[in-house]
């Protein structure tokens, strides 16, 4: 009897965490971006496409889109606004430029600073990289991708496109995204990262 009721418990406990579907993602960053749009209070999708959510599309990782970029900061920048998806305005600044290779070519992106999140709690190193490039609107969304970085002690700095993700906007019009700026468009494919939502 003592080995009947064992069972059934095992039974039960497998049932159950075969209704938990595990986490998708090859790497760690796959793995976290998937859990938070899975999780109802930290997903930016629309509930339709939520419920049947599994995972994002990623390109393969490629440890080629992993580049040391040298740092030049730009202490003396102006604050400028923005735009966004929407009428909100998004203050920022150049903090800095990031010259890099990638592939035998070179390459320079501006990574900026947000005014609101220099105050805010948990942000205040943080550094926004939008960029565009020539998978937009093919195999990624059309508006570009973000990558979060932070104020690095030194003067380099690592990019990782593998880390790179759509802004909330490409899944849900309800979101007021930053419109990378032009001066931020590599005119090469960056095959890393997360790609267009829905062209599985």
């Amino acid at each position: 009897m003592k080995n009947l009721l064992m069972l059934l418990l095992l039974i039960s406990v497998c049932s159950c965490a075969q209704d938990k579907r595990p986490v998708l993602g090859e790497t760690e960053f796959q793995r976290e971006i998937n859990a938070e749009y899975k999780d109802a209070t930290t997903s930016p999708l629309k509930d339709k496409d939520r419920k049947s959510f599994r995972s994002l599309d990623f390109f393969k990782f490629d440890s080629t889109y992993v580049v040391k970029a040298r740092l030049e900061r730009t202490p003396n920048s102006k604050w400028f606004n923005m735009k966004t998806t929407t009428d909100r305005i998004s203050k920022e600044r150049v903090y800095g430029v990031l010259y890099f290779d990638l592939k035998g070519e070179q390459y320079q992106l501006n990574v900026y600073q947000g005014e609101e999140l220099m105050t805010t709690e948990g942000y205040e190193n943080y550094l926004f990289l939008p960029f565009l490039d020539e998978t937009n609107g093919i195999e990624s969304y059309g508006g570009g991708r973000y990558i979060d970085a932070k104020i690095p002690e030194g003067n380099t700095m690592v990019i990782d496109f593998n880390k790179a993700y759509n802004p909330y906007c490409a899944y849900n019009d309800k979101y007021s995204c930053p419109i990378v700026p032009r001066k931020n468009y590599l005119k090469t494919k960056i095959e890393a990262g997360v790609k267009a939502f829905g062209k599985q």
